[in-house]
C-alpha cells in the first residue's frame, strides 16, 4: 500500500468512527495523568501544538481551560469540525501533519498522542525534524509511539465495517530518530495495553 492510500484509510477510519473511538477510549478522562504533568511543566500562556488532535477532547479543552493557546491538527475533517465545535477557543487545522508549514520556534510544547503510529515509516523522521524546528529552545515533545515494529491493517476496526492502518518502528528506533532530530529524550515509559502496548516519550529540544 502506498503512503497516500494508507493515509486515506486512516482518514476515512476517523471520519467514520471518530465518535465511537471517543466512546471506546473514554475521551473525557483519557490522558489524565499525562495532561496533569504537561500542565505542571508548561509556562503560563504557552503555545501548544497538538498533532492528531481528534475531536479536541480532552487535550485541547484541558489546555485551553488552563489558559494556553492550542493549535490542533488532524487528518480527519470531520474530527476537526467536531473539535472546533467542542473547543471554540482553540485553533484547528485540517491537514496532513507531514505537510504542515509552521513558523520555526513557535511552540512551547508539541503533543502527539497515538498519531505517529498512523504515519508512514519513511515520513516519520522528517516529521520529527520538523517538530524539533517548531519547538522553542527548551520546549518539549510528548508522544506515544509503537513499542514493537509493525505495519499493517485491521479490518472491522472498533467493530465497524471499515479498516484502520498503522505503521511504527520499535521504540529503540524512535529513540534514535528523536536524537537525530535534535530532541533529547528525558523519559521513556512502556504503556501496557492488553497483550502489548505503546511507549511514551518525553523529549526536549536542545
Amino acid at each position: 500500500m502506498d503512503n497516500e492510500t494508507a493515509k486515506d484509510v486512516v482518514r476515512r477510519g476517523y471520519d467514520t468512527l471518530g465518535r465511537r473511538y471517543d466512546l471506546v477510549y473514554d475521551s473525557e478522562t483519557k490522558y489524565r495523568d499525562w495532561l496533569d504533568e504537561i500542565l505542571d511543566r508548561l509556562p503560563s500562556h504557552s503555545q501548544v501544538l497538538d498533532l492528531g488532535c481528534g475531536s479536541g477532547v480532552p487535550v485541547a479543552r484541558a489546555l485551553t481551560e488552563a489558559g494556553h493557546q492550542v493549535t490542533g491538527v488532524d487528518l480527519s475533517e470531520i474530527q476537526v469540525n467536531r473539535a472546533r465545535s467542542q473547543v471554540p477557543t482553540a485553533t484547528f487545522i485540517h491537514a496532513d501533519a507531514t505537510k504542515l508549514d509552521l513558523p520555526p520556534a513557535s511552540f512551547d510544547a508539541v503533543l502527539s498522542f497515538y498519531t505517529l503510529i498512523h504515519i508512514p515509516l519513511d515520513e516519520q523522521q522528517a516529521l520529527l525534524r520538523r517538530v524539533a524546528s517548531w519547538l522553542r529552545p527548551g520546549g518539549f515533545f510528548v508522544a506515544t509511539v509503537g513499542s514493537t515494529a509493525w505495519t499493517g491493517t485491521q479490518d472491522n476496526w472498533l467493530g465497524g465495517d471499515i479498516p484502520m492502518w498503522w505503521s511504527h518502528p520499535d521504540a529503540a528506533t524512535t529513540r534514535t530518530w528523536l536524537k537525530h532530530a535534535g530532541l533529547l529524550v528525558q523519559t521513556e515509559d512502556f504503556i501496557p495495553e492488553g497483550t502489548n502496548g505503546h511507549t511514551l516519550f518525553w523529549a526536549n529540544r536542545y
